[in-house]
């Protein structure tokens, strides 16, 4: 297995609080894997998408290590890796067209010429499933749906090639049915272009569709990672088993299906 990013006992403190956002964490990121982080709200899982994004803000205390054995040195924003965020609404300028927006990534991390680089936008566009691509370039944000605003984001997260792909939440604000339709698509794309993908989600039933492994996070902390078959069906962790079972109801089949004896 190659290692793509590794953390060692790395911890995370913002200068006005007293407790760890993220407490010694040790991970091994495997290149070409797709991994769920795991967690609820404060359980550190974007603070550790900033702390791989270099995206942290001033005054943050870092420890422990970040090592990046594939890259060879930390990533590129925009370059080495794509951010997609929970609001589609906030990650896209509301001044500028579809179009435009994707294709300057191409553009500045490419070297690609404009007219280049919006030929590229609309192949993404087409990529994401974007009804008319050739129109979709000259809309604006505002004319789009939530999801169709998400699909957009995407393909501004992957227009210049990166190796690692974060998408933080970045099903959370949408309907189920769009989220499936996204999730489909996220992985999809991370299988054609062998991307490595960190999904962040408080969600571990639809994380547990499409992963290869799970990591679960907990008051900052790692409690628990593995595949997620393992993870789903011998939970070490009595947080884990309590997630799996929030989701075992009348109504919701359980992520494991029994096995006939």
């Amino acid at each position: 297995m190659s290692i793509f990013c590794s953390l060692r006992q790395l911890s995370v403190t913002y200068s006005r609080g007293r407790n760890a956002a993220l407490d010694r964490v040790d991970l091994d990121i495997a290149a070409g894997e797709r991994l769920a982080i795991i967690g609820e709200s404060g359980s550190g899982k974007s603070t550790l998408a900033r702390a791989l994004a270099g995206l942290l803000p001033e005054g943050a205390k870092v420890q422990g290590e970040l090592l990046w054995p594939a890259l060879g040195h930390p990533p590129h924003p925009g370059r080495d890796f794509g951010l997609v965020f929970q609001d589609p609404g906030s990650s896209l300028n509301p001044v500028l067209t579809i179009g435009e927006q994707i294709a300057e990534g191409a553009r500045r991390h490419l070297g690609l010429s404009w007219k280049q680089a919006y030929i590229r936008a609309e192949e993404l566009l087409g990529r994401v499933r974007i009804p008319q691509p050739d129109k979709a370039m000259r809309a604006f944000p505002h004319q789009l749906s939530g999801g169709q605003r998400q699909r957009v984001a995407i393909a501004a997260a992957i227009a210049a090639k990166p190796a690692l792909l974060i998408a933080d939440e970045a099903t959370s604000a949408l309907d189920v049915v769009v989220q499936a339709e996204i999730v489909g698509l996220l992985d999809g794309l991370v299988r054609e272009d062998g991307l490595t993908l960190l999904f962040i989600t408080h969600d571990i039933a639809l994380a547990s569709g499409f992963v290869d492994r799970i990591a679960v996070f907990r008051n900052a902390r790692l409690v628990e990672a593995g595949p997620v078959r393992s993870v789903l069906s011998a939970p070490k962790s009595d947080y884990t088993a309590a997630l799996i079972a929030s989701h075992r109801d009348l109504a919701t089949p359980p992520l494991i299906e029994e096995v006939a004896s």
